[in-house]
């Protein structure tokens, strides 16, 4: 949908904001916005504000309230912006979607949440022993460290599912490499967008990360898939 001209002045429409006006009501929430995180999102069709005849942006206070759901997604749920779009996308044309976050299809994040466990709090969680965590750090499988996330968790319950198979941490040594390989494609695909060092761009550059990475995910899962229908026709 494209963006409206602003109502002339005078008119019964509510009053329409500026994006300094807009800022100020959301910088104490979310500190990172910038004027250039603003252009970014209606570049990317997340908010579609109105325009004054000299072009200026009008954001209404539904603009605002759109760019709220769409940052605390972003943060609290770690949430790519493909993912984000796909779901207001729906909501839009009033097909009730499920919430990204809840059980979609459309998988975990890539990137870790914000909760820390010690090293016993995530034995005990996984339901795991010392053993295995130690294998799984020995093996890059689970990367070391005094504290760990809920990624580090996931991935070590997962563990010990598998050892029940007779699938130990060392038999997975070759994960590692293929994420790094996975990561040189990302940076590679990044350097166009990295070389600018404006603002927008960097923002940019981390979304299309994320989005990437999502991509990735979807083409292995695939290969899986068709693997294991040769394995079990």
């Amino acid at each position: 949908m494209a963006a409206q001209p602003a109502p002339a002045r005078g008119s019964a429409s509510p009053a329409l904001l500026s994006i300094g006006q807009v800022l100020a009501r959301l910088t104490p929430e979310f500190p990172d916005l910038s004027p250039s995180k603003l252009r970014f999102l209606e570049e990317r069709g997340l908010v579609r504000p109105a325009r004054t005849q000299s072009g200026y942006r009008k954001f209404c206070q539904q603009d605002v309230e759109r760019i709220r759901l769409v940052l605390t997604m972003q943060r609290d749920r770690y949430l790519p912006l493909v993912v984000i779009k796909s779901y207001l996308d729906d909501v839009d044309a009033g097909l009730g979607p499920l919430f990204p976050g809840a059980q979609t299809d459309h998988g975990p994040s890539m990137l870790p949440s914000g909760r820390r466990l010690s090293r016993d709090e995530l034995i005990r969680e996984a339901g795991a022993t010392p053993m295995l965590l130690q294998d799984a750090v020995s093996a890059s499988v689970i990367m070391p460290g005094d504290t760990f996330g809920d990624d580090s968790l996931s991935v070590l319950k997962a563990l010990v599912e598998l050892q029940r198979c007779g699938i130990e941490p060392r038999h997975l040594r070759g994960f590692r490499a293929a994420a790094e390989r996975e990561l040189g494609l990302i940076e590679s695909a990044l350097i166009p967008v990295s070389r600018r060092k404006d603002p927008s761009s960097r923002a940019r550059a981390a979304e299309l990360a994320v989005e990437i990475a999502g991509q990735l995910e979807v083409v292995r899962s695939s290969l899986i898939r068709q693997a294991l229908g040769r394995l079990v026709p």
